[in-house]
């Protein structure tokens, strides 16, 4: 199952699935290098970045942001 980190409140990271629920977990149980925006792939061995789908989505919102300033 992938994750999205939406936000930190404190050391609580606010993570949400492809479905748009939300999960509330330990900042500690995930990579120590996890920040917001980071796509998360959860196995029986924890939370890991998926960094290749985590490229992926930036620069897909990227492109979003450049279309939407081009038509302005």
């Amino acid at each position: 199952m992938q994750y999205i980190i939406d936000r930190f409140e404190g050391q609580t990271a606010v993570l949400e699935d492809h479905l748009g629920k939300i999960l509330s977990v330990d900042r500690g149980l995930l990579p120590p290098d996890a920040v917001e925006g980071d796509v998360l792939e959860l196995s029986e061995y924890g939370f890991k970045i998926d960094a290749e789908e985590t490229a992926r989505r930036q620069e897909k919102i990227r492109a979003l942001e450049d279309d939407l300033f081009e038509d302005s």
